[in-house]
């Protein structure tokens, strides 16, 4: 978790990391309960116990404060590089494991709220992803631009069947309280992603995925 830098800790103070624990978990259990709207400084102060100046030392803003939540929760195995595997394949499995790690790290209600944020707000979305590192969420353009130089995607291959299905299905599921079996990720990349990649190219315009980090609103919610 990234801190700010402040006068105690020049002299010295140390951090209580029990207290940065309680902080992470009250972020994300208000995020679970309250949407993002609800997350406030006040109240994540009054739920794990310490003042607004302990919060305020460590972050600027709220979004801040969300960031380092999910970093130092659901995504804190997320920073640690993904590795390119020999065959898209390998790479797809790589990422929809990393997805399953990540969702596993915090409960439903946090992640469902954390989607719904990125929905209402694709910085934010943007945001976590840059600040935590590959979650699985997304499919990087340097896995599609491998398979297409190995000639298993033709150019103009889009994410979206990937940012489309991946996250959704998993999260949905996991809701649901099934299993998210290796078995059941392989067969989730062969029979759908894959197939779904393969054919993007034929397509134009494909509208951005769930978790593209740019869906566009209904127009009927937009005008609601």
């Amino acid at each position: 978790m990234t801190f700010r830098n402040n006068e105690s800790e020049a002299r010295g103070r140390p951090r209580d990391p029990q207290l940065d624990r309680r902080i992470t978990t009250s972020v994300l259990e208000v995020l679970g309960e309250q949407g993002y709207d609800g997350v406030s400084f006040e109240a994540v102060a009054r739920r794990c116990g310490t003042s607004k100046a302990s919060l305020y030392r460590r972050w600027q803003s709220k979004r801040d404060m969300v960031l380092a939540a999910v970093k130092n929760g659901p995504a804190r195995n997320a920073s640690e590089p993904l590795e390119m595997g020999t065959c898209l394949r390998e790479d797809l499995l790589m990422l929809v494991r990393r997805l399953v790690q990540t969702m596993r790290s915090a409960d439903t209600g946090a992640a469902f709220m954390l989607l719904q944020a990125g929905l209402e707000d694709p910085d934010l979305c943007e945001a976590i992803e840059d600040a935590t590192g590959p979650t699985g969420a997304r499919l990087p353009k340097r896995v599609i631009d491998a398979a297409v130089a190995r000639g298993e995607l033709a150019p103009g291959t889009d994410p979206f069947a990937y940012e489309e299905v991946a996250g959704a299905v998993l999260l949905l599921r996991r809701a649901n309280g099934l299993t998210l079996t290796d078995e059941y990720l392989q067969s989730l990349v062969d029979a759908v992603i894959t197939p779904a990649l393969v054919a993007s190219h034929q397509h134009t315009s494909l509208p951005a995925g769930i978790f593209s980090g740019r869906p566009a609103a209904h127009p009927s919610r937009e005008n609601s």
